[in-house]
């Protein structure tokens, strides 16, 4: 029987160095990088996302990155073709598959440990939800899944709603997500499930590496990141999105990134304020994600100050 194909995962917070991490990891190992952000498959946002620039590479492709128009939607599920295409194509030419995003929801689905894919739309449901304050939203969604609530923009209206969408079309349909932890501490394989029937078993082997930040030196490098994001010109790119045909409402849809500086720009509120309001909804977002992570007790956490070490817990692992 042929041994499984590896795949390793570097998560973390906003702002913790995980694209630098994920770079430098594959120019040890041989691999290639697929980012595992919800925002960073959108063409012309590159400075609001924190996207890795070209030299940032350093000659290491990347996958999932500008991918599609911010006028449209990009779904879980999308990600989840998209990735797992990438992986093949990087097997295919032996070489490592290195997911790097701060994403959960999309890492969680990539590892099957939920399950969104071919769950359709349903224009009644939408139609009545969307009669619904954003604050409204989020508490049904915290009733229903508290989890995913853990780690959703509490304040983008979409994605609540798709998120309430899918959990009860996934009530209603019985529909499951097995995960199994057989492999080792910080290893993982396991079998997709649908109904309680196996649809993919253990396609492959998993090492999640964490970086795990102090609580207030994050703070820190959060606070530096966006005054660098502002000074770089995040203003200048959310007028570019509108010059382009982005609506207001879609832009607001985008992320906080976007969002205040386009209420800025329309005059809405101060430079000053935008800049507090983007660290504010920053923090907010890293502590979302710092409790979806700790659920996974497979993640093997890494100080900063000890990233050089991944390289040896990687080479074991694909070495097994």
């Amino acid at each position: 029987m042929n041994k499984p194909e590896k795949l390793i995962v570097i998560l973390g917070q906003t702002a913790s160095g995980k694209s630098g991490l994920a770079v430098w990891l594959a120019r040890q190992l041989a691999g290639e990088v697929i980012s595992a952000d919800s925002r960073q498959v959108y063409k012309g946002m590159n400075i609001g996302t924190g996207k890795v620039t070209k030299k940032e590479m350093a000659g290491i492709p990347h996958h999932c990155l500008s991918v599609t128009s911010p006028k449209k939607v990009y779904t879980a599920s999308d990600f989840e073709k998209c990735a797992e295409g990438a992986m093949e194509k990087i097997w295919a030419k032996n070489k490592v598959p290195i997911v790097c995003g701060g994403t959960g929801f999309y890492i969680d689905l990539l590892l099957g440990k939920i399950q969104t894919a071919d769950v359709p739309p349903n224009p009644k449901l939408r139609k009545e939800l969307g009669k619904k304050s954003t604050e409204q939203l989020f508490k049904m969604l915290q009733k229903l899944d508290p989890e995913r609530a853990k780690n959703i923009d509490a304040k983008n209206p979409r994605r609540l709603i798709r998120a309430i969408e899918i959990v009860k079309y996934k009530t209603n349909s019985n529909e499951l997500a097995s995960f199994d932890s057989r492999v080792g501490v910080g290893v993982h394989s396991w079998v997709k499930t649908r109904g309680g029937q196996i649809t993919q078993a253990t396609p492959y082997e998993v090492l999640q590496i964490g970086i795990a930040w102090p609580k207030e030196k994050l703070k820190e490098r959060i606070a530096q990141r966006t005054a660098t994001m502002v000074k770089q010109g995040v203003i200048k790119e959310t007028k570019k999105l509108k010059e382009s045909g982005v609506t207001w409402k879609r832009i607001g849809e985008l992320g906080f990134e976007y969002k205040y500086p386009a209420l800025f720009l329309r005059g809405k509120i101060t430079k000053k304020e935008m800049l507090e309001r983007m660290i504010l909804e920053s923090e907010q977002y890293a502590k979302r994600q710092t409790t979806w992570f700790k659920r996974d007790k497979n993640i093997v956490l890494v100080k900063p100050t000890e990233l050089k070490k991944t390289q040896g817990i990687a080479r074991v692992f694909l070495a097994k």
